[in-house]
């Protein structure tokens, strides 16, 4: 303990710890070990001078190691969830993360060094390969996270709305968007606004795996859904969605979503917004700003990059606007239609096809129906009322075509020339509240009589059927058999006059 106070009286002198060490024999480090523990106990030359050598022993011989407190780096630490949470807010950027920092510790760190720890601290310090893109080659695609907001003028009721990103690979040129929802129909109109917006077509069209555009995700082939792949075909581009789990692959959209919270969010979340059309104008004001500045730390803009490299290297439009189709499966059912579940409407499809399962794909006007990848039908799709089943007539087999001209008008026709009577019952079997087909066999059957047993006992059959009230075809048929018809009714038999005989009395008798 002698030498530990002739150390510290050495240091309290002012010496350094190379003439401590020569003149007290202890080796460097070990006089520096001494101090530190001198230091971090934050006693005075006094207090330790007099401390006995046992509480010398416990303060300067324990076996722990030195730990030096960075006190800088400490408060920095203590800092970073709240700093790195603060990144999470719409329109924040981390040179206002780094402001709010230096106002809390102006004697903290320098920006580098700042960047540096808060970054690690986020895990954004991996590997990174560095992906060059080629002019006219890709558009990314994307939907923020963060939303914007309609409120109605009535109910002031808020409805969030979502917003849709695009970018070109090469001149970074950006497309935002606010539309109602992430559905297929929504991320089409998306596309094809930002296609129309860019005045050309890339190579690809690069989505997330989100449900709008691919059906079953993969790290190598991912499938795109009919709608999607069907508005690519249109255009002459191909659907490339990024490998599942490798959200750098979308990165220019990732980071285009950044900038566009700062430079559009920021700015529409100032104002009060009732109707879609509006606030897409506003978002095209602001996007007009966020495309003609300056990229960060160059001396030229997005939309001079993409008027100098990239625009004349973009497909042309197609002249017509997709009109997006929707697809379902309908199995054939026994007359030869298919369903259409949205409008609850039979269309029908070739005959020989009766019991398969088949593809529509239908748009607000047209439907097609396939078998595989063949177009075996096709109609103009029928939204008004009344008519269920929309049949061509060289789907049917030959037989069924003469069933499909069935309908009352055809049967009341046929019934009124053979007779009013025959007219009548047929006018009560199709007012039976039964399928109409079996309504329509009943009438067949009925005037198919009229050929095998002739118009006059045709008429005698309905007219007694109608005295039981029976109205179907079994009973005229039974009529007709066992010659019912023939007979004639109770009304129609004459009353014979009394024969005079001795054994009648008469009236006259009883008086």
């Amino acid at each position: 303990m002698f030498t530990i106070r002739q150390i510290l009286r050495l240091y309290a002198s002012g010496k350094g710890t190379k003439f401590i060490s020569q003149s007290t024999g202890i080796a460097r480090n070990t006089v520096k070990k001494y101090l530190y523990r001198y230091v971090l106990s934050e006693k005075t030359i006094e207090q330790i001078e007099s401390m006995s050598d046992a509480e010398m022993s416990r303060l300067f011989l324990i076996k722990e190691p030195i730990v030096v407190v960075n006190k800088r780096l400490s408060d920095l630490e203590s800092l970073l969830p709240s700093l790195a949470s603060m990144l999470k807010k719409r329109g924040v950027t981390k040179g206002m993360v780094y402001e709010h920092y230096k106002l809390q510790h102006p004697d903290g760190y320098m920006s580098s060094s700042f960047l540096e720890k808060l970054n690690g601290f986020m895990q954004v310090g991996k590997p990174s390969m560095k992906m060059t893109h080629k002019a006219g080659d890709k558009m990314f695609v994307d939907f923020t996270g963060q939303k914007l907001q309609l409120v109605d003028k009535v109910t002031g009721e808020i409805s969030e709305l979502e917003v849709f990103v695009a970018i070109l690979g090469c001149s970074q040129l950006t497309f935002v968007m606010a539309v109602h929802s992430q559905c297929k129909e929504d991320f089409i109109l998306g596309c094809e606004r930002a296609l129309h917006f860019f005045g050309g077509v890339p190579q690809a069209i690069v989505p997330d795996n989100l449900k709008s555009a691919v059906t079953k995700a993969s790290k190598y082939e991912a499938q795109l859904n009919d709608s999607f792949a069907a508005f690519a075909e249109h255009y002459q581009t191909f659907g490339f969605p990024t490998r599942t789990y490798k959200p750098k692959d979308k990165a220019l959209v990732e980071g285009a979503v950044k900038i566009i919270y700062t430079t559009i969010f920021s700015k529409i979340d100032q104002n009060v917004y009732h109707e879609l059309d509006q606030i897409n104008k506003d978002i095209l004001i602001h996007l007009e700003a966020h495309n003609n500045a300056n990229l960060t730390g160059e001396s030229y803009s997005r939309m001079r990059q993409f008027i100098e490299l990239e625009k004349q290297l973009l497909q042309p439009l197609n002249p017509y606007l997709f009109e997006p189709m929707t697809t379902q499966l309908s199995t054939v059912n026994k007359y030869g239609h298919v369903l259409l579940s949205v409008d609850k409407r039979y269309y029908s499809v070739p005959y020989k096809l009766i019991g398969k399962r088949l593809k529509i794909k239908y748009t607000t006007t047209r439907l097609e129906i396939y078998d595989g990848n063949e177009v075996v039908a096709a109609h103009d799709r029928f939204l008004g009322k009344g008519l269920k089943y929309i049949t061509v007539q060289d789907h049917l087999a030959s037989q069924h075509k003469y069933l499909a001209e069935w309908n009352p008008q055809k049967f009341m026709a046929t019934a009124s020339s053979i007779g009013e009577a025959v007219a009548q019952y047929i006018a009560r079997i199709l007012a039976r509240e039964l399928y109409p087909e079996q309504s329509y066999k009943s009438c067949s059957g009925v005037l198919s009589f009229a050929k095998r047993v002739g118009n006059a006992r045709l008429i005698n059959a309905c007219e007694r059927a109608d005295s039981f009230g029976i109205y179907n075809y079994g009973i005229i048929d039974q009529i007709l058999r066992s010659k019912a018809d023939t007979i004639p009714f109770e009304d129609e038999i004459p009353n014979p006059e009394m024969p005079s005989h001795e054994n009648i009395r008469g009236q006259d008798y009883y008086e």
